[in-house]
């Protein structure tokens, strides 16, 4: 049984005023604002589940009278809202803004205050479209938002109001975002860290950020158009006047086909850090699966109107957007050739975070053989608007998605908290998930292929359905019953979890060099990158023979440690040779006394003042929004307040603008 050592954990130095309710709210430290994006993308995600929840309940068997058809309305298109744009985006956006600086050997990102306002609106702008559904006036229209179904005509209540409004004050700080990470990516590199030694993870977060940039302005032209039809009657929708209910079908899958992407490629990088961790190789054939992840992000603009072979677009654009439907299949494809490629022949650890990963690949591969027949326009025909559809992309979204980011949530946990997950209580909830998730979504495809239509709230008990769905609902509860138990094995292991040490994987990306949970500098001299896995060119120079790396001497080095990537914090530090310390391994870690790290005044590094500003902008711009919805009620009012958010966040912004970033020294 072997026996290692592991790095001492530290301890990073507290000030008063970091701690607090009041820190949280004016910090812009990019971990902090992880941790922010961690809490709320979750409980965002419990509350989208639970409205699945009762769905399930609703059709668990024919002509059920659980809740109305105008609740089930509201409950299915917060659902979908709610899972697309509050909790998988959120969720993505954790480790966009912990892992990005680094993994790059960056202090921060680009622009702190931008990065705490990103997140600020996001709460905000959730709450507004969450909230109403405690008063029965959420949007009911479906998270697509068909017209002309949520025109003003056929819609004439205010939930379609919070629904678009809501949107466009999500849509301000997903642009926020993607600028911030864009920038942070090009110009905040360590030296040395070309474009092909960034990590997997870094590589997906940074396609994504530019497909967030071209397909956030389509959705947002879209909704613009939609807001002047309901509050300022024009007719951008209206047939009889007209406008194109069409348009908005355009412009939505427009945006909506690289959502899919913006949504799966961040869970495809954390995979990718995990599966080459797990099974002690490098990641096979790493500038393909690049040139895989970019040919993803520009065939994804491609392929929009497979979402309306039903509309009758003709045999012209029907012939296109099907052969370019298969095309996106290849680098996808890719993709899931070079994991199981990556795992052949390895040294594998199945820990939790490996087992959601491998889960992915499996799972996804199901998705996307059911997406592909889609790209056929006759049996699109067939299965569109039917359970079919539910579960393909519940088998992409949430067996791809979700699963992966639950294998993230396992993998960095220790980086994000300093201490391990029991991995007990992940293997019970990775089965039962995987289980549940099957139990769920699997029984749909026969249900659809039978006829069932989506967005009924109920049926008869002869229309062949009924144990289909029951089936569905039994797994919806298993699926909860797994997710329950990863939430609660995130709580306990925070307190009572095993200290982790810098590196309790034996990774090898940067991240992993420097304390669990990093200072609050990050790395207290900026690395020399020379590797794509400079701690394995350290610590296991025997699996990099096969990457390119830079010599000095007769000497590989994968990061110039020096008093760099871990010397200066404390001078014991030493790179963590460490070993799985995985429950059930064999492996034993003996773990030294925390050792307080000096803070950043101490070693002279200047970092960002905190500021309550970003809060206050992000505020100000809800409140303007908040205006549109009174314009009904009283043109002078809602005009008023509209003016009145609008003079505050402007305030707000002419402060923040005019506060210098750090202090001078």
């Amino acid at each position: 049984m072997a026996t290692t050592v592991a790095a001492p954990a530290y301890a990073p130095a507290k000030t008063h005023a970091e701690t607090g309710l009041w820190s949280w709210l004016t910090t812009v430290d990019h971990k902090r604002i992880g941790i922010l994006y961690l809490f709320t993308s979750l409980a965002f995600f419990v509350i989208g589940g639970l409205e699945a929840f009762l769905m399930r309940i609703q059709l668990a068997g024919p002509n059920q009278h659980v809740v109305s058809a105008e609740t089930f309305n509201q409950l299915f298109t917060m659902h979908g809202t709610t899972m697309v744009f509050l909790a998988i985006m959120p969720m993505s956006a954790i480790f966009f803004n912990y892992l990005i600086p680094l993994q790059v050997g960056a202090r921060d990102v680009a622009f702190p205050r931008l990065n705490a306002f990103s997140y600020w609106i996001y709460l905000f702008g959730g709450l507004f479209i969450t909230l109403p559904i405690l008063f029965r006036a959420a949007p009911d229209g479906g998270w697509f938002g068909y017209t002309p179904l949520t025109t003003r005509a056929s819609s004439p209540g205010i939930n379609i109001d919070f629904w678009v409004v809501g949107l466009q004050i999500l849509g301000i700080s997903t642009l926020a975002a993607s600028f911030n990470f864009i920038t942070t990516i090009i110009n905040m590199r360590a030296p040395g860290m070309n474009l092909f030694r960034m990590p997997m993870f870094t590589w997906n977060a940074f396609v994504v950020q530019f497909l967030i940039l071209l397909a956030f302005p389509v959705i947002t032209i879209a909704l613009q158009f939609l807001i002047f039809d309901r509050f300022f009657g024009t007719t951008f929708y209206e047939t009889a006047a007209g406008g194109d209910p069409l348009l908005w079908q355009h412009l939505f899958w427009i945006f909506g086909h690289p959502e899919v992407y913006i949504l799966i490629l961040p869970a495809f990088g954390l995979v990718s850090e995990v599966i080459p961790t797990m099974s002690r190789k490098p990641i096979f054939g790493y500038p393909v699966m690049v040139y895989a992840t970019v040919l993803i992000g520009f065939l994804g603009f491609g392929v929009w109107a497979h979402h309306m072979f039903a509309v009758g677009m003709g045999p012209v654009a029907d012939s296109l957007f099907s052969l370019t439907t298969m095309l996106i299949a290849i680098p996808t494809g890719v993709k899931i050739f070079n994991w199981i490629s990556t795992m052949w022949g390895g040294a594998i650890r199945f820990t939790t975070a490996m087992k959601f990963a491998t889960a992915l690949v499996g799972m996804f591969t199901i998705g996307g053989i059911s997406g592909v027949m889609h790209a056929s326009p006759p049996a699109d025909l067939q299965q569109t608007d039917t359970y079919f559809i539910v579960a393909h992309f519940h088998y992409v979204l949430f067996g791809g998605s979700i699963f992966g980011i639950f294998s993230g949530l396992y993998h960095y946990y220790p980086k994000i908290t300093g201490r391990l997950c029991s991995e007990k209580l992940g293997d019970w909830s990775f089965w039962i998930m995987f289980v549940g998730f099957n139990l769920t979504f699997f029984p749909m495809h026969f249900s659809g292929l039978l006829g069932m239509p989506r967005r009924i709230y109920t049926y008869d008990a002869d229309q062949g359905y009924t144990n289909f769905n029951l089936a569905s609902t039994i797994g919806t509860a298993i699926l909860v019953v797994g997710i329950a138990i990863s939430l609660w094995n995130f709580i306990k292991s925070r307190k009572n979890g095993a200290i982790a040490g810098n590196d309790p994987w034996e990774a090898g990306t940067l991240e992993w060099s420097i304390p669990s949970p990093p200072p609050d500098y990050n790395f207290a001299e900026i690395p020399r990158v020379t590797s794509r896995y400079p701690l394995w060119d350290i610590t296991h120079p025997e699996m990099m023979h096969d990457v390119p790396h830079t010599r000095h001497g007769d000497e590989r080095m994968g990061v110039a440690v020096g008093q760099g990537v871990q010397g200066k914090e404390v001078g014991e530090t030493h790179v963590n040779p460490a070993n799985s310390q995985v429950e059930g391994t064999g492996a034993r870690m003996h773990v030294e006394s925390a050792t307080r790290l000096k803070t950043a005044a101490e070693l002279g590094i200047p970092m960002p003042n905190p500021s309550i500003m970003p809060l206050l902008v992000a505020a100000g711009i809800v409140f303007m929004f908040m205006g549109l919805l009174m314009l009904d009620k009283s043109t002078k009012f809602g005009v008023a307040w509209i003016l009145a958010g609008a003079a505050w966040w402007v305030a707000c912004l002419y402060n923040w603008l005019t506060t210098p970033l750090e202090d001078a020294h």
